[in-house]
């Protein structure tokens, strides 16, 4: 999600009068089920990084799952190294690419894969005494100078504006460690990776669209999908069913979704579908019936540009509602000033309609999907 785009969400959230979202969020009483124990909410404040984020927390939680363990990882390591591929892959196709700060899940496996991992204390991307990030600056130029060097068509090995281009990066987020230290031992980003017992090759991403075969895999035609990986398409209610059977064996998901939809409130700690007669959470007083989503309408949404790829968060739990609705229970990255501390609670018809894509380890998988 870019940071134009969340700052005009919340701000249309913000708009919502306050007595209206009381009654709202009053209406739905909350039964945990599965909660699994996540990292502490962050911020990604004024930045597109919810990619990092969201997949930097499920990694997180993988940790805490293999060795149960809180380990704080950083979030701009991953930004920082993949910045350069990105001018890369925008010089190569001429320019006819998206380029900015947005990303998928598999992108920090990437950097996983290749780079390897590094502690949030040894990179935080924070200079000078910052305590919040703000990349409006960092993503502008970075944009006037891939636009520069297409004009220009500055070869994509040309040594001076690849230094120039990290001159950059390490000027905004900070020169990124050889070496550093944890518990007393010095480790390579890549040795930090293995010693952790982290293993990219272990993930799949999954999605659900009709305008490809069930069983296959395809690119998913986002433009966040700036690497153009590919996605195995299963079938609307198998995606469901891979993240319950996933949080039911205690592994949480990384969630790819469209957040622009009046029913998601981050406000109100509370994502559900509207009806279509209503057309804002103002309209409602209680619980919200919710329609029926089918394959069909879910990728009509898709096809039409209605449901689009926003926003990327972490599927940690779910629960029930006073009527035993399930609620899948997700971590957000835009702080903790909300009623449930940074948390919303998303219901099925919204996770059906409006899901992108998902990532979780394969053995989270039922075992007919594996």
């Amino acid at each position: 999600m870019t940071m134009n785009a969340k700052m005009l969400l919340l701000g249309l959230i913000a708009s919502i009068p306050s007595l209206t979202q009381g009654q709202v969020a009053d209406a739905y009483d909350f039964t945990d089920v599965i909660r699994l124990d996540p990292s502490p909410v962050k911020d990604q404040c004024a930045t597109g990084t919810c990619w990092s984020y969201s997949t930097t927390s499920f990694i997180e939680s993988e940790l805490q799952r293999q060795v149960g363990q809180t380990i704080d990882i950083s979030e701009m390591y991953n930004v920082r190294m993949t910045y350069p591929e990105k001018v890369e892959l925008y010089l190569r196709l001429h320019g006819l690419h998206q380029f900015g700060p947005g990303s998928l899940n598999h992108d920090v496996l990437h950097v996983m894969r290749h780079h390897g991992v590094v502690p949030e204390a040894a990179y935080s991307g924070l200079l000078d005494g910052n305590t919040e990030y703000d990349h409006g600056d960092l993503d502008e130029l970075l944009l006037a100078m891939v636009e520069t060097a297409k004009e220009r068509k500055i070869a994509v090995n040309d040594l001076g504006f690849q230094r120039a281009v990290a001159g950059v990066l390490d000027a905004y987020l900070g020169v990124v460690p050889e070496t550093f230290e944890v518990d007393g031992e010095t480790h390579t980003p890549l040795s930090y990776r293995d010693a952790l017992g982290l293993n990219p090759e272990k993930y799949v991403s999954l999605t659900s669209f009709t305008h490809h075969p069930y069983g296959e895999s395809f690119i998913l035609e986002v433009p966040d999908n700036f690497s153009r990986q590919a996605f195995k398409n299963v079938e609307m209610m198998d995606l469901e069913a891979a993240v319950k059977a996933a949080l039911d064996k205690g592994y949480t998901v990384a969630w790819d979704a469209d957040v622009s939809e009046p029913g998601f409130s981050f406000r109100q700690g509370l994502a559900v579908l509207l009806p279509a007669d209503m057309r804002s959470l103002k309209e409602a007083s209680g619980q919200i019936p919710e329609p029926t989503v089918t394959p069909g309408n879910r990728q009509a949404g898709f096809d039409d540009f209605s449901t689009t790829d926003d926003h990327l968060m972490h599927i940690i739990g779910y629960a029930v509602d006073q009527d035993n609705d399930t609620f899948f229970i997700v971590k957000n990255s835009w702080g903790s000033e909300n009623p449930h501390g940074g948390f919303q609670y998303v219901s099925l018809p919204y996770f059906r309609a409006k899901t992108i894509s998902i990532l979780l380890h394969q053995n989270g998988l039922p075992r007919d999907m594996r």
